[in-house]
């Protein structure tokens, strides 16, 4: 397939692109246009695997954090509902 075909059926230009483009001009250029693969192709995919689990714990840490704070609401809540029946109940 022609660089000029691939680029037809490919409008976007994905983020990693862009990432391997700032790094090497060359590399991309030598991978998007003349279709060279990297010779690295196991480290490439061990660092997609890396970079694929950090998300998953950066996602989990939000969450857990949203909880903490639904939780610390839940618990002043409670604290000024006790407060307010112990000094008038």
């Amino acid at each position: 397939m022609s660089s000029s075909k691939r680029r037809k059926t490919r409008p976007y230009v994905r983020a990693s692109e862009v990432g391997q483009y700032v790094y090497c001009a060359r590399a991309w250029w030598w991978n998007t246009v003349q279709g060279v693969q990297p010779a690295n192709v196991d480290e490439l995919q061990d660092g997609q695997t890396m970079h694929r689990q950090h998300g998953r714990r950066v996602v989990a840490y939000h969450r857990l954090h949203s909880l903490g704070w639904v939780f610390l609401l839940a618990a002043l809540s409670l604290s000024i509902i006790l407060l307010w029946i112990l000094t008038h109940g």
